[in-house]
């Protein structure tokens, strides 16, 4: 079923070890949240979906988080991009956040909430780490999880991505995760100056939490 990238996912979800006795229901639910995926998005945006899932397992693996989120949270986060932004905006509220002062501007920014509330209502989802991570993933928050963290990182650097050359992509991945989420976030706002663009208050804070808890396990140096 699907293209091979989710194929490929698919053997991934067979020989992975989890614990007890949930392999099989969670087996069925990452594949089942695969297909919806296949359905609602364009093949473009399916792919993209697949290779950030196989990035954030990689990352996940290197970082000692639950591997088996990284493949529900890539192949769910941008379940609502494409639909329309009335759509999006009626379902990201269910939520109960309101809106932030980017999302009122940019309505599109709220395709991850709409997202969240689609794995919650259609799938039964209440894991926060999961529902948080596919909410946050494109502004990111101040005190995201670290589940978080690798989705917003895995759907920056996901192979398809212009800039990732292997080597970009070895050399992020050699870093600790607070690093490389905040070099991964740097170059996104730079990248957003580049073209006259201003990050989002919500990244902004993030980027600076960040900056003080690497100052602090750096004793203060740079």
């Amino acid at each position: 079923m699907g293209t091979g990238i989710f194929e490929e996912i698919e053997k991934i979800i067979e020989n992975e070890k989890i614990e007890g006795n949930q392999k099989k229901e969670i087996s069925s639910l990452i594949k089942n949240v695969g297909e919806k995926a296949k359905i609602v998005l364009s093949k473009k945006r399916f792919e993209h979906s697949c290779r950030v899932a196989k990035t954030a397992f990689d990352l996940c693996k290197i970082h000692g988080e639950v591997a088996w989120k990284a493949l529900l949270c890539g192949l769910s986060h941008d379940f609502c991009k494409e639909i329309p932004e009335d759509k999006m905006r009626s379902l990201a509220l269910l939520d109960g956040r309101g809106e932030s002062a980017a999302e009122q501007k940019k309505t599109s920014l709220l395709h991850g909430r709409a997202a969240a509330v689609c794995l919650s209502r259609d799938f039964g989802i209440v894991d926060f780490e999961i529902l948080d991570a596919v909410a946050f993933h494109t502004l990111g928050k101040k005190g995201l999880c670290n589940l978080g963290k690798i989705i917003f990182v895995a759907d920056k650097i996901e192979p398809g991505r212009p800039q990732s050359t292997e080597e970009y992509r070895s050399r992020l991945f050699s870093l600790p995760l607070n690093e490389l989420t905040l070099s991964v976030l740097e170059e996104n706002i730079e990248y957003l100056l580049s073209k006259g663009k201003k990050a989002a208050a919500e990244s902004l804070e993030w980027a600076t939490d960040l900056r003080e808890t690497q100052s602090k396990k750096t004793g203060g140096t740079k």
